[in-house]
């Protein structure tokens, strides 16, 4: 052994154990690693839309614009669906068979829960919604992939004093408290898109929702809607530490509507 190798050996018999394993890490942390692919089960106000539907836009068509570009979504949100249709119809089958060890499963369902008068999708918060959603965490862990729930986004409804009012009565409470139950990461959309609502107020949210000359519809987001929540999500997947920094990016940045497609053909 030479000199300078028995000098290299000597110093690393003498750091802790982390610092010497530290290359080894380095080498699986630096090495080029798959992205992991994000995942959208969900609504129509996450949903891919098409020419048909447009200017309304799903916040799911949007989020690519806040990640890194390695890191795939697959949009799977339909419209009209709940947390029992979406599974009844199959559709997380689907779902988990597209899952990759790492990948992020993001669950989002609420608005259509709530419809007490269609059992097809009706479900109860504290019973048949947390039952339905733990079929999204348990499917999920079996492939080695990471689910995240996310309350779901607030309606556009201010009182006579211009306060932003939650409309979706205890289904955020019960996803709550079913992500502390199990464990898992929840990012509570409801809050953060209640206060932006909030901070920009009854006339300038207009603009943010699917308001045109024919329809005044407070629950679905036109363009700069669907990118300002979408970047909530981003948002709060980076401050979770779901994504790492590199991941996500245009935070804080400028996204134009004009970034926004629709494809020719009609959403389900």
């Amino acid at each position: 052994m030479t000199l300078a190798r028995r000098r290299l050996a000597a110093a690393l018999a003498g750091l802790p154990l982390a610092f010497a394993a530290a290359p080894a890490a380095l080498a699986t942390t630096g090495g080029h690693r798959r992205m992991p692919a994000l995942h959208l089960a969900g609504d129509s106000t996450a949903a891919q839309k098409y020419t048909d539907a447009a200017p309304e836009t799903g916040w799911g068509m949007a989020l690519p614009f806040f990640l890194h570009r390695d890191v795939s979504v697959a949009n799977h949100a339909v419209n009209g669906r709940s947390s029992k249709s979406f599974l009844d119809e199959g559709r997380l089958t689907t779902v988990l068979a597209a899952l990759r060890p790492e990948d992020l499963l993001l669950v989002q369902f609420g608005h259509n829960d709530e419809k007490k008068e269609d059992p097809a999708r009706y479900t109860e918060p504290w019973t048949t919604y947390q039952d339905c959603l733990r079929q999204y965490l348990d499917g999920a862990r079996d492939r080695g992939a990471r689910p995240v729930l996310l309350t779901s986004v607030e309606r556009r409804r201010f009182d006579a004093g211009g306060n932003a009012l939650p409309t979706h009565g205890e289904y955020p409470a019960a996803m709550r408290a079913l992500a502390a139950e199990a464990g898992v990461p929840l990012l509570d959309i409801q809050e953060r898109s209640l206060a932006l609502w909030q901070k920009l107020g009854p006339e300038e949210t207009k603009a943010y929702f699917n308001w045109t000359a024919s329809e005044q519809d407070n629950t679905h987001f036109n363009p700069p809607g669907a990118i300002a929540v979408a970047r909530l999500v981003a948002a709060g997947l980076a401050e979770e530490r779901l994504l790492a920094p590199h991941a996500v990016r245009r935070l804080d940045g400028d996204v134009p509507a004009s970034w926004i497609t629709w494809p020719e053909g009609e959403g389900a």
